[in-house]
């Protein structure tokens, strides 16, 4: 997007942010036409769920993503609650990211329901960077049916503050439309920057807003009337640098069109806390088998795997281990995390358990492997290098998964599922989940 040293007046105005209008939600419309015009919600269900998309119709109530599920059914109780069907929401986004790279190969998805584009490259044959971004948002509800937000700047930090302008919005409890594309040429960037309440900024949360409150500072244009050196004494050097830059309309951020995931994880939060060791395993090796598919689609294998659980006051431990090679099955990430969970303090219940992996490669840049002479079966030599067995597994798990796609997530998993409540002893391996 910029090369070094060019200063902030220079860039073009080639930077878009897409924004989809409450993704999941409309998703969920869009299979159920009776939905529209009704308060709709997605998230969890249980007690302790909470809100990941609310319609337009729920926002009206005071209802807003991240809430407690809880407070959004006592702010709307004829809400439609409905729980996430996540492999809708990501076949939309792919045929969203097709819409995308039609205009640029310059696309860095953010979500699965945002992305910048660099479309500097696409004005020959697609127009001013406005056009496109209103050619954008037609396609998008021609050929999804759904609705997006296009905000059109000089840098990152403006154009995703221009998309959520873009969007509709709640004034005296009624839908107010957004304009759908939202454009900041040059000369009005830095009036549209310094109206936004410090907030805005990323990197700026609670308790950073709070400390800049104590001096005065509540909005961007105050930010940007404080001496570099001062934010530093009061944010440290990387903070008070980097926020001083944006408050001044300097973003170096380009887009990046790829950026190969960090991690794979997932995460549960227990309708009531589990102090059970075998149930808490149970869940543990259900949620490794969850990385394990997602790894396997992914075409990454992982080095490292991490254990996250947070116990009924809110106390949260992490522990870590790096296997003795790459892996992708569910069971070598799952023996791992019920060891790692084992480690645990003892005594307090459960809220929430996550199983996260990195150290991630590409499965196609795995050094191929010479066979032992005194290999099994399957051709490799068992507990020689980590990999023992793993055609077989690969076998099962691939199973698994196409049983899972067909019917369901609940339709198959591991042994201690089905032995519920018989078994007195403790989680041994039980297999690919």
């Amino acid at each position: 997007m910029s090369a070094p040293g060019r200063r902030p007046g220079d860039l073009p105005l080639d930077v878009l942010h897409l924004d989809m209008d409450c993704f999941f939600a409309a998703v969920e419309v869009l299979r159920d036409p009776s939905l529209a015009g009704h308060p709709v919600l997605v998230g969890g269900t249980g007690p302790r769920g909470v809100v990941a998309s609310a319609s337009y119709e729920a926002r009206v109530h005071g209802i807003r993503s991240a809430m407690p599920m809880s407070r959004a059914r006592a702010l709307c109780p004829s809400a439609i609650v409905l729980p996430g069907r996540f492999d809708a929401y990501r076949e939309a986004s792919a045929r969203l990211q097709v819409i995308l790279r039609s205009v640029t190969p310059l696309v860095e998805p953010v979500s699965l329901d945002e992305a910048y584009l660099d479309v500097s490259g696409a004005h020959r044959l697609s127009g001013t960077s406005p056009d496109i971004a209103w050619r954008l948002r037609r396609t998008v509800r021609a050929e999804l049916g759904l609705d997006c937000a296009v905000g059109v700047g000089r840098t990152k930090l403006v154009a995703k503050l221009a998309s959520k302008a873009a969007k509709p919005r709640i004034e005296h409890g009624a839908v107010v439309a957004g304009a759908g594309v939202v454009v900041v040429a040059a000369e009005e960037e830095r009036e549209f920057l310094h109206a936004h309440p410090v907030r805005a900024l990323p990197g700026v949360g609670p308790r950073t807003a709070d400390r800049l409150g104590r001096f005065g500072v509540s909005s961007v244009g105050d930010l940007a009337a404080v001496s570099r050196d001062s934010l530093v004494r009061l944010l440290g050097s990387s903070s008070g640098r980097a926020l001083h830059d944006l408050a001044s309309g300097r973003d170096e951020r380009c887009v990046v069109a790829e950026r190969p995931a960090r991690s794979i994880g997932h995460e549960e939060t227990f309708p009531t806390d589990i102090r059970d060791p075998v149930e808490l395993a149970r869940r543990a090796r259900e949620a490794a088998a969850r990385v394990a598919t997602r790894c396997r689609s992914a075409g990454v294998l992982a080095r490292t795997v991490t254990v996250k659980a947070r116990f009924s006051d809110f106390t949260t431990v992490t522990r870590s281990h790096t296997l003795a090679a790459h892996a992708d099955t569910a069971a070598a990430f799952g023996d791992v995390v019920c060891d790692l969970l084992a480690s645990l303090p003892s005594g307090g219940g459960l809220r929430l358990v996550g199983v996260h992996v990195s150290g991630l490669l590409a499965a196609a840049e795995l050094p191929a492997r010479q066979l032992e002479l005194f290999a099994d079966g399957s051709g490799q030599a068992p507990g020689s290098d980590g990999h023992a067995h793993r055609d077989r597994r690969d076998d099962v798990e691939a199973a698994t998964e196409a049983i899972r796609r067909r019917y369901g997530e609940t339709a198959i998993g591991p042994l201690a599922r089905a032995s519920r409540g018989t078994s007195s002893g403790p989680a041994g391996p039980v297999g690919p989940a």
